[in-house]
């Protein structure tokens, strides 16, 4: 997915396609956001045959390009994204935002770029946050399936040397 984020001609999108370029960003983002909380509630009822081991994090990364590809269209208008000028630029300002890092080498000084932003912080917020909780879920709960029933670390078995 990296890769095709780097390879593929994006020069379509921006300014001079504004009502294309917001109508895949939304549409990229509502379908992502579906197919994270479909994996979430299949993690959460306990679904049989599901891998969200290998879906979760595609998907997770899917989100991150398709907010990147976004600023870099939006860079495309002058004075809106200061300092973002090529794809691992707009990359770069995602994962900073993501990370809620923001170094200020990169700014939305722009309303449109100033939305994206904050509609990647409600997202990850949201969306991540859930998609990572389940995430971890799952692999805790294969972990401890795959341990079996000896479990001789518990805490109530330490508590139980203890009271004798």
């Amino acid at each position: 997915m990296v890769i095709a984020y780097f390879l593929l001609p994006l020069n379509g999108l921006g300014p001079h396609r504004s009502a294309l370029s917001w109508t895949l960003f939304v549409l990229a983002l509502v379908l992502v956001a579906v197919l994270l909380l479909r994996q979430v509630v299949h993690v959460l009822l306990g679904h049989p045959n599901v891998r969200p081991g290998l879906v979760i994090p595609l998907l997770m990364t899917l989100s991150i390009l398709v907010f990147a590809t976004t600023y870099l269209a939006l860079a495309q208008n002058p004075g809106e994204l200061v300092g973002l000028d090529t794809r691992l630029d707009a990359l770069y300002f995602t994962l900073v935002t993501l990370a809620t890092v923001g170094y200020g080498d990169i700014t939305p000084h722009g309303q449109a770029a100033r939305l994206v932003a904050i509609l990647q912080i409600l997202y990850t917020f949201v969306f991540l946050t859930a998609a990572a909780t389940a995430l971890t879920h799952y692999l805790r709960t294969a972990l401890l399936r795959q341990r079996g029933p000896h479990r001789h670390d518990t805490p109530a078995a330490g508590a139980d040397a203890d009271t004798e």
